[in-house]
């Protein structure tokens, strides 16, 4: 992907009041964008629906032919309930969601004996630290199983400990929420 086709198709999703969450090239001549609502606060939360696709896709179309952009298909898409977190802002937006997080190197001696050292996917409640440094990251997780539907829990159980991994985004390959379906509705709260 060339940095001009990255910087028209950015101003031109930004100019019709969107975010750029990402470009994808892939064989066949698909040119794969999505788009998601900026966002301000979780109160005024939106969500990327079917006329906000249309409406952008409708633009980038002739914006991309009067660049002499070749492509086959464009497809414009909203996030999706496992989205991609990539800089500093996505991560602010989703402080307190689970996320599925992938490391570019595994956790070798840093894990001193807890964790696996060859582990490098977690799945988490992402958590803001402030540090010396500015802002870090954490992953909170415990790798004990959830119960099957059905099955009885005793009351005397011990929970498994929380887990907490301390990360900066450079650290990282890959970042996403973590698909969550819940079928009580938007409002109700994620579970972990």
């Amino acid at each position: 992907m060339t940095v001009a086709l990255q910087t028209v198709v950015e101003q031109t999703v930004q100019g019709l009041g969107y975010e750029l969450v990402d470009i994808e090239r892939s064989a066949g001549g698909l040119l794969r964008i999505t788009i998601d609502h900026p966002w301000v606060d979780a109160a005024t939360e939106q969500f990327v629906d079917v006329e906000d696709c249309e409406k952008v896709t409708r633009q980038l179309q002739f914006v991309l032919e009067v660049d002499g952009v070749e492509y086959k298909r464009l497809e414009v898409s909203s996030p999706g309930i496992d989205r991609p977190l990539r800089s500093t802002k996505d991560f602010e937006r989703f402080v307190g969601h689970l996320v599925d997080i992938t490391l570019k190197e595994p956790m070798g001696a840093a894990a001193s004996g807890l964790v696996n050292a060859n582990r490098k996917k977690f799945t988490g409640r992402l958590v803001a630290v402030e540090g010396g440094n500015g802002q870090q990251w954490q992953v909170e997780w415990s790798d004990e199983k959830p119960p099957k539907p059905g099955q009885k829990v005793s009351k005397k159980r011990v929970p498994a400990p929380l887990q907490v991994l301390g990360f900066e985004l450079s650290e990282l390959r890959e970042a996403r929420l973590s698909p969550v379906v819940n079928f009580k509705g938007r409002g109700a709260d994620q579970e972990a």
